[in-house]
């Protein structure tokens, strides 16, 4: 398998949009010692100015809708947004509740998902490097709307 390398690092920022924590943990856990999410060059950012790709997890909250779509705007271009976990893409359990304003790409277009309740690690740092290579081929003003789908194990779809 030949691994895509970006020419700069990637500033991820994470945002969460209403979910369980199930997702988070393991974004989380991508980046620990055990995943070494830095070798391919990832950061985690703590202000969305400074980040490239957004790692979003849950359905977006009627209450959270607001301040999702005003984070995502600070985001300079371009930017990747990727969604991890089942909740983030179809509502998952949450789908139909009155509190539940829809999957995030009912607010906004996403480029990459990765399916899993929760998803892997494993399957996240494809997911974010799949958002590498949106990001460079939008730098480069050459990027047609694909959509990019991984499993949870890591497996493009």
């Amino acid at each position: 398998m030949s691994v895509f390398k970006p020419e700069k690092s990637l500033w991820i920022y994470h945002l969460n949009t209403g979910s369980c924590n199930g997702c988070d943990i393991e974004i989380l856990a991508a980046l620990t010692p055990k995943y070494d999410a830095e070798r391919f060059g990832v950061k985690l950012v703590g202000s969305p100015r400074h980040a490239d790709i957004i790692v979003a997890t849950g359905p977006v909250t009627a209450v959270a809708k607001e301040s999702v779509l005003r984070v995502i705007d600070q985001v300079p271009e371009p930017k990747a947004i990727v969604v991890v976990g089942v909740c983030g893409i179809t509502g998952g359990v949450f789908r139909g509740g009155y509190s539940i304003a829809g999957p995030l790409d009912t607010l906004v277009p996403v480029d990459v998902y990765v399916f899993g309740c929760p998803p892997k690690p494993e399957g996240i740092m494809v997911g974010i490097l799949k958002a590498a290579e949106v990001l460079e081929l939008k730098r480069k003003g050459v990027y047609q709307k694909d959509v990019v789908k991984i499993t949870e194990t890591g497996g493009v779809l």
